[in-house]
Order: C-alpha cells, then structure tokens, then sequence
C-alpha cells in the first residue's frame, strides 16, 4: 500500500492567558529549511502517485475548458481622450497584449471582434512576452498619465507581492526607469509622466508608506505619507477627471482619504476627513464638490456631498439615506450623472443618480437599472471618462456569460458590447439557478444559491458541491465560469452558501459572523448543507464542501465540526491555524486582523472563543471527509505551513482509510496566494482539483446532454 508521507513531531509550546498548547508541527514554518522542502515535496509526490488513475480525467476537464475558450479574443475597447484603450488575448499566450489605438472626436469603437491587431495599434505592454520568462508572473500596477505620454507598469514573479516598477516613455518606447522594486500593487503618474507616486511595503507586507519618484532621475525617492497604526493599509488611485491622485487608508472598520494635486510634482495631500474609529468613508470627485458613501449615521451607509475642499466631517451634508434591505457601498461621478452601486435584497445593483443644480445637494435620485434574470451581478465596467452619458456596465450570473452593456443612463437605452464567447454551443437553457433558504439553527434565514442542469430534480440522487467564504464583508455573487460546466455536465449542483461574516445581505450580516459572532458562519454552512440534503438536491453520501483562504478556515472549522455531512473537502490557501497567526503580532497582516477575528493576544475571551473552533486544533479522533488541501509556497497571506500542519496533524489523529479518503497535499512550489499563474497553468490547476474531487463523488462521467465543445 502507499504510505503518505510522516512529518516529524517536534514540540514547540504555546501558551497564552494560562493555556498551554503543545504545536508539534510548528517546524515546518520555515520555507528556507532543506527539510521544510524535502518534506512539502515528498507531499506533492504522494499526492501524484495517490490521483496518477485520475491522470485521464484531468486532461479531459482541461481540454473541456480550453475547448470551450476562444483563445484569441480582445476586451472592449474603452475610450480615454486621443486612444482607444484594449488587451487581446493571443491563442498560447497566457496574459495578454495591452494596446490601444487612434481615436478621433465620433469614431466608432474599432472592432476587436477578431482578436488580433486593428489599423493604428500600439502595444503598450506584451504581458505574454514578459510573462513567458518566468515560472510565475504577475502584473500590479498599469498606469498611463493623463497625458498619455508614459506608461508605469508593475511585475511580481515569485508570488510574494513584492512588485518591480518599470516606467516607459510611449513615444519612444524606452524605458525611462526600472529601478524602483519591492512596492506594493498601487503606482500613479503626475498628469505629465514626470513623477510617479508608490506604496512601500513593511517586513509584515503591508503598505505602509507613500513615495514619490522622479522619473528617470535615479535619486532615492521622497517619503510623501507614513502611516505608523498597524491597523491600516494604505492605497493609491486617481479621481476619474485626472485632477487627483487618491490616498486611501482603512483598517477592516475605519478608512481615511487624502487628495493630491496631479498637475503638481511637489504637491502635498490634503485630508478629506480625518479618520474617526468605526467610520468607514469613501471619496469621489465630482467637479466641484465631493460625492461621500459613509457610515457614520447608519451601519448600512448613506450619501452625502461636500465641497471640493472639504476637510472635516462637518462638511459632509446628506444627500440620499439607504432604505431597508439596502447596502450603498460606493459612487461614481460623471459630468452630468452619477452611479450609486449597493446591495439591494442581497443582490448588486446600480443607481442612477442625474445633476440637477435645482434639487437638495445639486442631485436628484433616478432609478435603478433593472434586469430580467432573478440572480445576477451587475457593477460599472472601466469608464476613465467624466464627460458621458453612455457607460459601461458588466453583468453575468451562473448561466449568463460576462457581458458589457453600454447603458445610455439618461434615455435608458442599452447595447451589448461584448459577451464572453463559449464555445460548442452553449446554450444557457440547459441550465437553471434559484434561490433556496436554510434555516440556522438560531432562525435567521440563510440564502443559497443552486445552479443545475435544467433536468435535475430534487430527488436525492445528484452529486453536489457546496462552496462558501463568509469573511471581511466579502459577498459570493454569481458569476459566470466556462470552467464550470464540467462540473455542471457530469451531474453535479453547484451551489454556494451565503453566510454571515460575508456581505450578502448587508453590513449586520457581515457583524453576526465575525469576532465573538464568527461561529454563526460554520452553523450557517452546515444549514446550507443539510438542506440540500433534505430536500433532496444532492445524494447524503454525494456532497463536497470547499473553500478557499478564509473560506478555507470555514471548510476546515465545518470538518470538525460536522464530518458526516461530506463526502470530500477540498480547501484552497486554507486559514486553518488561526489562532497562532493571530497571536503573532510580527506575522504579516496580523495587527489588522484583529479587527475581524477578534484579539486574542490581550483579550482572554477571544483566546478561548477562537480556540473553540481553530481547525488545526480541535481535530478529531474519527473518520474525515477525503481531504484536499491547496497552497503555495510564496503565499504572503496565509502561509503555507497553515495548510502544511493541518495535513499533517489530520493523518495522525483521523482514522481515514488512505485508500478511499485520502487526506492530500498540494503545494505550487513558485506561487503565491492566487496559486498558479498564468490561464492555461490555471486551467490545469482547477483540473487536477476538481478531478479529485468527482472520483471522490463517483461523478466522472459526463451525463447532462449538452453540444459538443470540440
């Protein structure tokens, strides 16, 4: 029989607020250690040689999406001042041409319908190109000065989020200046290219500082903003009229935003309002005065307006109150319009918001943009420009491939740019979504959305598969996936699981599943799974749960908690061993967690509420689900040695069968928390997971008749 791999026990103590915990698996922290590696490799190996009889499937579910892909396509192309802005995508490249091409006053959008080069192009970036040269790749920052003049783009290639900053003269084509690295994602341009500002990324990897750099001058830079408070990440951005260069600062319950005169190279930041603990604000520039989506007033948000010059809260003034069932979360300003994006019944949706200098506030309230389908996603598209009326809008759902429409938000008239090309005929009829409601066990009302063959009927057979997150405010919202249907095709319902701690159904949502309350997001899973047992929708024996990264924490608390529930989990970067992250105030990211998990460093109370559900430190002596855990070596979010614990202290306490619920793990040797880089690694990558997965579920047949892909 094959022996999985034996990680030594070697005990490091814990011990906190007179709790002592002995973490035999510790050790394995260190990634520079030759017997960290040995041993992640040995795991890699055991996981090949226990899935090498799935070795078919797999090519099988990869050729699926690569069939169903167009290779060669391009984005629409957005217009921003004497340029049509695009990316095509080239059959064998995996990241994309960023081009553009002339535009004059009433041309028409060139058509990229084609996927390769229209008359005029520019390539501004060959991603493929650059990409191709390295294991791993990852862009950060693209960025064009307002004067469309000089280019400054970012690149990541081990996954650690630590980016090189290459600044290029687009008249030319030189590069003006490649030796500014390890900043963060964020990098904006003065409007003549001349300096460029950047975040600064402290030993926890967070942006904590803002520089600015002439461009080209080689000099050491010029520290424009620190900030000391642990709790805050820092964020650059540009108002949509090129005037401001944008500083934000939010900690997971309180934000800051600073501007910044973008025609002047010595400019100093000035505050909007000054940070006020539990405030969350945003900032969006409309001509002369500001348009502010805050909580000050209502745990929900409302929108106010203030002068462009506003330095304080007491500037703000209301303007529009969120009705119940209602989440504003953010606007954007055009000329003569604005676009109020919320939440509304646990759904996105977009306001139309007209300028009237007559109206209270200098706006009047229009409508909503509405649509035919009963789960959706819709939000604004890429508009750089102030000076429109025709916007655009990206919309999708479980059956509805990515759309862009151009909405005429005054007359309401709408034209379909682009949609996501499938290929094989897809027809969305052979598919359905709803809505169903579990019940958790303190009566709040669970939503859950299904997506299914449209034959499926709930009569206890089907394999299913049950994703969840349920953290920071994050919503799952429905989206369109082409990778997807080869679940979807061999019988599979896919449904996921909107749970408290995530921000489906409003700011209270999110509070009942965080700190003290963070239990209320495994209930609410588990309710989500038990009524898709109960009413029929999967087999009791035929259900998967996953989760990735925080979701991982839920899959992994759900493990311990209800084992019997699924056939086979599978967790992606999995938070598994909170507890001694969270402890840790020199581990990335730590301090400003302690606002969504709670501090258990200082607080007893947390310590114990969060050791009560901590995955890696309640596993049980009994039988598990077959188990999957993901990771990547270079993860700077949840480290690998997470997933790497868990994996190891489950093999020695649970009392699996290898042979029929192994419990594996998987780590990408040169990645970062995304894991792969790079689509067709991807599509491998989603191959190998969701090919444990249907073995596991006895689901490897294709049985939905749908069109031929090839």
């Amino acid at each position: 029989m094959l022996e999985p791999p034996v990680a030594p026990r070697r005990i490091h103590v814990r011990e906190h607020h007179g709790h002592r915990f002995e973490d035999p698996y510790e050790w394995l922290r260190d990634k520079n250690d030759p017997e960290v590696i040995a041993y992640l490799e040995a795991e890699n190996a055991y996981a090949e040689a226990r899935t090498e009889h799935l070795a078919g499937l797999r090519s099988q579910i990869y050729d699926e999406i690569k069939s169903r892909t167009q290779e060669t396509a391009a984005s629409v192309a957005v217009g921003s001042g004497p340029w049509w802005y695009y990316t095509r995508m080239v059959e064998g490249g995996s990241y994309g041409v960023f081009a553009r091409s002339p535009r004059s006053p009433g041309s028409p959008r060139p058509d990229l319908s084609a996927g390769g080069p229209v008359a005029g192009e520019q390539v501004l970036l060959d991603a493929d190109a650059l990409g191709s040269q390295h294991e791993y790749f990852a862009m950060g920052a693209f960025s064009v000065s307002a004067d469309h003049g000089t280019l400054a783009y970012s690149i990541d290639v081990t996954g650690d989020e630590r980016f090189a900053l290459v600044i290029v003269d687009l008249t030319t084509g030189e590069v003006r200046d490649d030796t500014i690295r390890d900043v963060g994602y964020g990098a904006e341009l003065t409007t003549d290219g001349s300096v460029v500002y950047v975040t600064r990324v402290n030993d926890a990897w967070r942006p904590h500082e803002v520089w600015r750099y002439a461009v080209g001058a080689g000099g050491p830079g010029e520290l424009v903003m620190r900030e000391d408070d642990e709790r805050f990440w820092l964020g650059l951005g540009s108002s949509r009229d090129d005037r401001f260069i944008q500083i934000g600062l939010s900690s997971k319950i309180t934000s800051e935003h600073w501007l910044l005169d973008a025609s002047d190279p010595a400019a100093t930041p000035r505050c909007v309002t000054p940070r006020r603990d539990g405030v969350e604000y945003d900032v969006e520039v409309a001509g002369e005065r500001l348009l502010i989506v805050h909580n000050a007033d209502n745990p929900e948000s409302d929108l106010a307006w203030a002068p462009l010059s506003a330095t304080s809260e007491q500037d703000w003034q209301p303007l529009l109150q969120s009705a119940p069932g209602e989440r504003f979360q953010s606007v954007d300003a055009f000329d003569s319009v604005a676009v109020l994006s919320l939440r509304s019944q646990g759904l996105t949706a977009l306001r139309v918001l007209h300028r009237d200098d007559s109206a209270a506030g200098g706006w009047r309230v229009g409508e909503d943009l509405t649509f035919d389908e009963d789960l959706y996603t819709v939000g604004l598209g890429d508009n750089p420009e102030s000076d429109t009326t025709q916007v655009l809008v990206s919309y999708e759902s479980f059956i509805t491939p990515r759309t862009v429409l151009e909405v005429d938000v005054l007359g309401g008239a709408r034209e379909q740019l682009w949609q996501m090309p499938v290929l094989g005929d897809y027809e969305p009829s052979t598919y359905v979504q709803r809505r169903l409601w579990a019940t958790a066990p303190d009566g709040t009302k669970v939503p859950v959305s299904l997506v299914t063959a449209a034959g499926a009927a709930p009569d206890g057979s089907h394999p299913g598969i049950l994703v969840g997150y349920g953290s920071y405010e994050s919503s799952s919202d429905p989206y369109f996936s082409i990778a997807r249907l080869s679940l979807l095709e061999r019988g599979v319902v896919y449904a996921v699981a909107h749970v408290r701690g995530g921000g489906e159904m409003g700011r209270e949502w999110y509070e009942q599943g965080k700190t003290l309350q963070k239990r209320n997001t495994f209930s609410d899973f588990i309710a989500a799974a038990e009524l898709l047992i109960k009413d029929g929708w999967v087999a009791p024996d035929r259900l998967a749960a996953n989760g990735g990264s925080a979701g991982g924490l839920l899959i992994g608390a759900v493990a311990n908690l209800a084992p019997d529930l699924f056939r086979v989990i599978e967790a992606d970067v999995p938070f598994v061993d909170p507890l001694t992250t969270i402890l840790d105030p020199s581990l990335p990211l730590t301090v400003m967690e302690w606002e969504e998990w709670g501090d258990p460093l200082h607080d007893p109370e947390v310590y114990e509420y969060m050791r009560s559900y901590a995955p890696y430190e309640n596993i049980q002596k009994r039988s598990y689900p077959a188990i999957l855990a993901t990771t990547s070596l270079n993860d700077t979010r949840v480290y690998f040695v997470e997933p790497a614990k868990w994996v190891a202290a489950l093999r020695a306490t649970a009392t699996n069968d290898p042979e029929t619920r192994p419990i594996l793990l998987r780590t990408e040797m040169v990645a970062g928390h995304g894991g792969r880089s790079g689509r067709y690694a991807m599509w491998e990558q989603i191959a190998w997971e969701w090919a444990f997965i249907l073995d596991q579920l006895g689901a490897t047949e294709r049985v939905v008749d749908v069109p031929d892909a090839s």
